[in-house]
């Protein structure tokens, strides 16, 4: 297996390391699937035995990447899985996030006694050139394992709306917090969208009207809604995803039993999904 990138644009540099960074504050753990064409980033939900992947973000490689060439394990499976510790990387790639911060960034697959992510940033200095170069210890995932990361498919869904301001959602899911340990999420084909909370004493919700709403499957009347009650932690976790500047935020849900939501920022795409939470 042999993997090796190069970054060269400060934009494309500063968003990568903002997509750890909002991995980061999901999930301790990730996996990497390196392909010829993507690079993808998959959380598989905690303290689950065999789980489905929670969070899909698939990156374009060209767009980010001025130099790349991996060899998989095979011909025929020409890919590579790597699990990493987020904050680790974060950490390492903080650099990245600062104006000016760093001319170019190497990736590359290396091997130190263990196998390892290694980042050789220059970083930006006015007389002279300065090197960092960190050594991200990684777990190479066995092939009898890549059937349990394979992107959740979302077909069936029975609304597609799109979301408002994510700073303003969570300012409003953080409150709902106090008060509950799960939301229920309402849309309708009309662009409605209902956050809603409930407890013994009181039901808390808030409107939102006139939202986009897209392509949905199914003959139902507009104005019925659709509903999932999800774990309210989860949800403000994916909200805090603003760094990656997304151009549309999509919610789709499956009626009682799913919500995935669609971030999208060029050619950025990042899939959480969030099982219904029986009552």
């Amino acid at each position: 297996m042999k993997f090796r990138g190069k970054m060269t644009d400060i934009i494309c540099m500063k968003q990568f390391a903002n997509i750890i960074v909002t991995i980061a504050k999901l999930s301790k753990l990730c996996v990497v699937r390196l392909t010829k064409d993507f690079m993808y980033f998959i959380i598989v939900e905690e303290n689950v035995t065999v789980g489905k992947p929670m969070v899909w973000s698939v990156l374009e490689q060209t767009h980010f990447f001025n130099e790349y060439n991996m060899a998989g394990v095979s011909e025929e499976q020409n890919e590579i899985y790597l699990e990493f510790e987020t904050d680790v990387m974060a950490r390492s790639l903080s650099s990245l996030r600062v104006s000016h911060g760093a001319r170019s960034v190497k990736m590359k697959l290396t091997n130190k006694k263990s196998p390892c992510l290694t980042f050789e940033i220059q970083l930006s200095e006015l007389s002279h050139s300065r090197f960092c170069v960190h050594d991200i210890p990684v777990t190479v995932i066995p092939r009898r394992e890549w059937i349990m990361l394979q992107e959740p498919q979302v077909t069936n869904y029975n609304v597609s709306i799109q979301l408002p301001g994510l700073k303003l959602l969570r300012t409003i899911a953080e409150r709902m917090k106090a008060l509950s340990s799960y939301i229920v999420l309402l849309a309708n084909r009309e662009g409605t969208l209902i956050l809603k909370v409930e407890t013994p004493e009181a039901t808390v919700s808030t409107h939102f009207k006139n939202l986009t709403v897209e392509d949905s499957g199914g003959d139902e009347e507009n104005d019925e809604f659709f509903s999932a009650r999800v774990d309210i932690k989860k949800f403000v976790q994916f909200l805090m995803s603003e760094q990656v500047n997304p151009n549309k935020v999509l919610c789709k849900i499956v009626d009682d039993k799913m919500v995935a939501m669609f971030l999208v920022h060029e050619d950025i795409v990042l899939h959480y999904f969030l099982p219904v939470v029986a009552v």
